[in-house]
């Protein structure tokens, strides 16, 4: 939670990332409060007020699961609309000639995207086609990310398209905060 306050303002693809992540511990104790507060959240030192609100934040979560049905998989509509937001200035981004550089990044990653769909080809169908460059970026690096949790090997090609990706992820994100605050002009 303390760390989703921060993420959300501050990096938005890591934010994604993160409450993909709080989605799985979810689901790993089946959105039992009880259990994600004496098995997982005890882990942490914080003082009464930050366990109860975290707490708090952690039963709206599971609550959000279960109305949204996706105990078993997918993502949470606020998730969706991160990604929704991240999508949307990504098309503003590549539309506008003055974002050359951004451009550049897009295309390092671009053959990525296109393996990345090839391979997954279905797996997103009926989904909203808005996020469909963006998504398999994001499932690269959360599956990366799981592997290096699971201290499983990382072949070197995969590992150099999640490091392009980060860095890609990265400016979008830092422009995001710009688009935000209003410092950006497309």
């Amino acid at each position: 939670m303390i760390i989703a306050q921060r993420l959300r303002t501050e990096n938005r693809a890591e934010y994604l990332l993160y409450m993909w992540q709080v989605e799985d511990i979810v689901r790993l104790y089946g959105a039992d409060i009880d259990r994600i507060c004496q098995e997982y959240l005890s882990r942490f030192k914080v003082d009464e007020n930050e366990t109860a609100a975290m707490r708090q934040w952690y039963a709206d979560i599971c609550n959000m699961m279960h109305s949204e049905g996706r105990m078993e998989g997918g993502h949470l509509q606020v998730n969706e609309t991160v990604l929704d937001g991240l999508s949307d200035l990504h098309r503003r981004l590549l539309a506008a000639p003055q974002f050359h550089a951004y451009r550049a990044h897009y295309e390092q990653v671009l053959p990525y995207i296109v393996e990345l769909r090839a391979k997954h080809a279905g797996k997103h169908e009926g989904e909203n086609d808005l996020n469909s460059e963006l998504r398999p970026l994001f499932e690269l690096l959360y599956g990366v990310m799981m592997l290096r949790m699971q201290q499983k090997p990382i072949s070197d090609e995969t590992a150099r398209a999640a490091r392009e990706t980060a860095d890609f992820l990265a400016i979008l994100s830092q422009l995001w905060v710009k688009d935000r605050n209003a410092e950006l002009e497309i």
